[in-house]
């Protein structure tokens, strides 16, 4: 479900903690890719397939490696490792 070389947010609507991550993104030049896992039925089965059967969320794959409700820190420390290309600043 993941792409390999982005990252993507899996999140629902009235999520406190989604709601949260986003605006702590605000301000980072991270391109990311949101998806509502309550209008994408196989997003919110991948979810479960890496929240232990539930549908966790944020649940964030950062090129393909997946993270349950992660803190700011530890989702841009994992682009930073993993593809450091989304952190790029536009010219």
């Amino acid at each position: 479900m993941a792409d390999d070389d982005s990252v993507v947010i899996y999140w629902r609507p009235g999520c406190t903690f989604c709601m949260l991550l986003r605006l702590r993104l605000l301000r980072t030049p991270l391109k990311r890719r949101m998806v509502n896992i309550w209008e994408d039925p196989e997003a919110a089965a991948f979810v479960r397939s890496v929240a232990d059967g539930n549908e966790t969320v944020p649940t964030v794959t950062v090129a393909g490696h997946a993270m349950v409700n992660p803190s700011k820190r530890k989702l841009l420390d994992a682009v930073e490792r993993y593809a450091p290309h989304a952190l790029a600043k536009e010219a």
